[in-house]
């Protein structure tokens, strides 16, 4: 019988320890073999691609760039109200992110002194989708649409071909209503290495953010510092803060709703209230059984799963604090007091009716969040990650008299003599 274990927060021992423990790691094979596959592309470029893409796909690509006619006749095929809720969606998502916009700004600082901030969007940014049945339009919309809003003009998507050579029909359907003209049939590694290095067909372009499996994670780790990239994203997890006010019924499906995604996703309840524990075990167990994939959801609560009680709430606020979620449930008697005590969460849900699902597709906010405990120090993907900023120093030849000896002072305590020869230079042009 598939269950959920619950674990006393004094007896807190291996199985918390492995879930604090759970990161974005690879094994040298992975590391190893991305390694070569992005030799190859940086060096014959569109040639290894395709040959990666026929090696791992198995499918035989003759135009890596996807006609604008197979994005059109996607659109047309999909389901109108499958297309529907994909633009209310969107609509949500767009609005949620615009709020988000920052403006460049200037101050006077007297004597004819401007000094600012410049926002710049990014000229280019590659979107990865995943193909087949991993394939999740939300996550499509989640990674174009701040990209938008931020200005990017250069959006390049890649996504893994299907046997007709083309990227799911889903994939092209959701492009197409975004308006992304440059789709590419190409996924895995060998995606990450055209898109840093560019290749004939797939430009070079300044970020790339989007999920993947690990070689795509562990291209992507590669790649950063030629281009930026969102993050190197773990397994999914979430963590439900309850009372006695909970509903176990509630609490154990979105447990599960996470716990489905992959057999090293965490679920985890932290609770001061034995009893609800109990009832969310008892649920666990009768609807596991029930779901197209019980056997991934075993197997992840098995490893990385817990039902853990403590003695208070503030010692459940603590625990929740220490695995610094991806996902947070607050469901308490008064969630909005108990939520300005988390320091760390990606994204958190307030109530019985915020079902962590509410946030994957619909309501607004960036769905892509921080893994594996980055959350006590990351943020969700938003239009920031599409911008730059420039600082913007105008001096007057007033400022630059009174303040140019302290300069001078200054650089020649870090012994650089050019430094302070540049403002010598202007102080003596009298």
């Amino acid at each position: 019988m598939s269950t959920i274990d619950i674990v006393p927060y004094s007896e807190r021992g291996e199985r918390l320890s492995a879930i604090l423990n759970r990161s974005a790691s690879f094994s040298e094979e992975v590391d190893r073999a991305v390694r070569e596959i992005l030799s190859e592309v940086q060096q014959r470029g569109d040639e290894a691609v395709l040959e990666f893409t026929e090696r791992f796909d198995g499918v035989r690509v003759e135009d890596i760039k996807v006609p604008e006619e197979a994005l059109e006749a996607a659109s047309d095929a999909l389901d109108d109200e499958l297309r529907m809720v994909i633009a209310e969606a969107a609509d949500n998502i767009r609005r949620y992110h615009e709020k988000q916009v920052q403006q460049s700004w200037f101050t006077d600082d007297g004597d004819g002194v401007l000094l600012g901030q410049r926002v710049v969007p990014m000229d280019s940014a590659g979107l990865y989708v995943p193909g087949g049945t991993a394939f999740y339009p939300s996550s499509l919309l989640m990674n174009a649409i701040p990209a938008q809003v931020a200005g990017v003009q250069g959006l390049h998507l890649v996504s893994p071909p299907q046997p007709d050579g083309r990227p799911h029909p889903l994939v092209l359907a959701t492009a197409q209503f975004l308006g992304l003209k440059n789709v590419y049939a190409v996924g895995g590694a060998q995606a990450v290495g055209a898109l840093a290095f560019g290749t004939r067909s797939v430009p070079q372009v300044d970020k790339i953010v989007g999920p993947g499996n690990a070689y795509v994670a562990a291209a992507k780790k590669q790649v950063f510092g030629r281009v930026a990239i969102d993050s190197v994203a773990g397994p999914s997890e979430i963590v439900v803060l309850a009372d006695h006010t909970a509903d176990p019924g509630f609490v154990a499906t979105d447990l599960l709703s996470q716990a489905e995604h992959d057999e090293r996703a965490s679920a985890v309840l932290v609770t001061p209230h034995q009893p609800l524990a109990e009832a969310v075990q008892r649920e666990v167990a009768r609807i596991t059984p029930e779901l197209d994939r019980s056997e991934v959801i075993a197997q992840s609560l098995a490893k990385y799963g817990a039902c853990v009680v403590t003695e208070t709430l503030q010692q459940a606020i603590d625990m929740t604090n220490e695995l610094a979620p991806e996902h947070l449930e607050i469901i308490v008697e008064d969630p909005w007091a108990t939520m300005t005590h988390i320091r760390h969460a990606g994204a958190i849900f307030l109530g019985p009716y915020s079902s962590e699902p509410v946030g994957d597709y619909f309501a607004g906010p960036n769905h892509v969040l921080p893994t594996g405990g980055t959350a006590r120090y990351a943020s969700a993907l938003s239009v920031d990650d599409f911008i730059r900023k420039q600082s913007i120093i105008s001096y007057t030849e007033k400022r630059l008299q009174q303040t140019g000896e302290k300069i001078i002072r200054f650089a020649l305590s870090e012994s650089l003599g050019a430094h302070a020869r540049a403002i010598e230079a202007r102080l003596n042009k009298r």
